[in-house]
């Protein structure tokens, strides 16, 4: 399991950088926030059930987008191996124009959760399989069930006390967007020899970095402080609703830094 942790973050930590490489259109930085609250249920021996919920802020903290609740419960298999399934509704605020709107979504997540401990420190790699459905207005644009594929790879330190600092890289995949083949002319800025292939599509659309502690306030009551930054890969296609026309396709990087604080409560 240490080997296989190891490999698994030098691979993740090259990752970002063929993503940075891309040349696309940059959307800026943006400045939020994210308030979250958890409670742990203990069922039977490695067995858990839990609930949380959090929302959101972007725009400088100054506008509120979105709000989800989860539901879901976790086995440990063993003191290596940890598994959970859970259920996430979610509503996020859109504006186009001067239309805003707020859109619902739900996503099925399914876990598994490799560790490893080395002294005071605890390695941890996290491959997580999501399912998101959405409504969609144009299938050759978007898809209606999004499958995404999250590695998280974690370094954290138990060596004191109440607090467990903890850092971690987090690379997500879609794995089945749309995709187009067609040719591109710079000079006229046209496109041509056009065709969608279906949701074929995978690449990198996130790469997350994490810091953060855990502040275990009494037993059963702790708190989590963390920063993340975001490098987001967006790929925004615009084709009339019957697939026959494509328009554009364009790569759009944004980054995204978020200050957030958690409670769970554990019984």
């Amino acid at each position: 399991m240490k080997k296989i942790v190891i490999a698994s973050l030098a691979a993740l930590l090259a990752l970002p950088m063929s993503v940075l490489a891309q040349d696309a259109i940059d959307d800026g930085t943006d400045f939020g926030g994210r308030i979250s609250a958890e409670a742990d249920k203990k069922l039977a021996k490695g067995l858990h059930a839990f609930a949380n919920g959090e929302v959101r802020f972007n725009d400088n903290f100054s506008n509120f987008w979105r709000y989800q609740g989860t539901a879901g419960v976790s086995y440990k298999v063993n003191d290596y191996l940890k598994t959970a399934v859970s259920y996430t509704f979610i509503e996020r605020k859109t504006t186009k124009d001067t239309l805003t709107e707020w859109k619902p979504r739900h996503r099925f997540t399914f876990d598994i959760t490799g560790s490893y401990r080395m002294g005071d420190f605890k390695l941890s790699l996290r491959e997580r399989l999501q399912m998101t459905n959405k409504k969609v207005n144009n299938e050759y644009q978007d898809v209606a069930n999004g499958w995404t594929l999250r590695s998280r790879i974690m370094a954290q330190y138990k060596g004191l006390g109440a607090w467990e600092p903890y850092a971690y890289v987090d690379i997500r995949n879609t794995l089945n967007a749309p995709k187009w083949t067609y040719t591109f002319d710079d000079v006229k800025g046209i496109y041509s020899d056009y065709n969608w292939e279906g949701y074929k599509d995978v690449y990198i659309n996130r790469v997350r970095l994490g810091l953060g502690t855990e502040w275990e306030l009494k037993k059963g009551h702790s708190f989590d402080f963390f920063c993340l930054y975001d490098f987001c890969n967006e790929k925004d296609i615009d084709s009339n609703k019957k697939g026959t026309k494509l328009h554009s396709v364009f790569n759009h990087h944004s980054q995204n830094i978020s200050i957030g604080v958690g409670y769970k409560f554990s019984f």
